[in-house]
């Protein structure tokens, strides 16, 4: 039995619909806080069980059987991310699982100024301290949050964020291809490579990109962090959101989501999505 976690988000959801076509749906279960909304995957054969990080109790239930787990990483950031992260760890290892997979990121370290990232490392250190057998999927930085962040300048023409750095975009789909073939083989043990997409691209290139998309100029301008955060704060971003988008670009300047590495595309046999195709689609698809 393969556990996948979080299989109502984005990611989570991905590695499931992938593993039917990898194994048959009797071996895969889902651990969701919500049932309901896993309630197609359960129709096509997936055990599906609530499991909840901040319940211990349903994860014995959730986890039971399981010979691999994939632990997606919570939504929430700070002492309450790594608490969650090492209660399903913990869960996993009484379940007596084979292996842990967790979701990490290529950034993941301690003094990252990108609040995510130090979340990231401890739950690394977690899974070292676990017993069992672990796969951290080190996974590059999603193009769709790149999405999130110019939204804005497809509508104003210019794109006034924070000085930054080369990040090296990688695809949802991409990552929950390369997660399904380490729960199903003998591929990434430990702490992977970084898996990224196949090129570093900064706002500036991205302003670039649209304007080519979309045939208007996209005009790129650097702002303070201070500036950047206050105007965050006054269209109403939580402040500790607005932190975080600070933060994001403080580690970009710090190259730490640059390195391109060939791991992701040489693991799936094929070229990684490229962010102008990406933001192509993503343009022409309806919110």
């Amino acid at each position: 039995m393969i556990i996948v976690t979080g299989a109502n988000g984005q990611l989570g959801r991905m590695v499931a619909e992938r593993l039917l076509e990898a194994v048959p749906a009797e071996e895969i279960g889902v651990s969701v806080r919500d049932v309901e909304a896993a309630r197609g995957l359960g129709a096509r054969g997936v055990r599906v069980r609530r499991g909840d990080f901040a319940d211990p109790d349903t994860l014995a239930h959730a986890f039971e059987g399981a010979s691999k787990i994939l632990i997606v990483s919570t939504g929430t950031t700070g002492e309450a991310a790594v608490r969650g992260h090492r209660t399903a760890i913990a869960a996993a290892a009484a379940a007596r699982a084979k292996r842990i997979l967790y979701t990490s990121h290529m950034g993941a370290s301690p003094s990252s100024p990108f609040v995510p990232m130090p979340d990231h490392a401890a739950t690394e250190e977690a899974l070292r301290q676990s017993g069992v057998p672990f796969t951290s999927l080190r996974n590059g930085f999603y193009i769709s949050s790149a999405v999130e962040l110019v939204r804005g300048a497809l509508e104003t023409g210019v794109l006034a964020v924070p000085e930054d750095g080369p990040v090296a975009w990688t695809a949802h789909a991409d990552l929950a291809d390369a997660a399904v073939l380490a729960l199903t083989g003998e591929v990434l043990d430990g702490l992977s490579p970084a898996l990224t997409g196949p090129e570093v691209i900064d706002m500036a290139e991205i302003a670039e990109i649209l304007t080519r998309l979309t045939g208007r100029p996209i005009r790129r301008v650097v702002v303070s962090d201070d500036e950047y955060r206050a105007r965050l704060v006054s269209h109403g971003v939580p402040e500790p959101s607005a932190d975080l988008l600070v933060g994001l670009f403080a580690a970009a300047r710090a190259g730490d989501f640059a390195p391109v590495d060939p791991t992701l595309a040489d693991l799936l046999g094929r070229p990684t999505v490229r962010v102008e195709d990406y933001l192509k689609s993503a343009l022409t698809t309806p919110r």
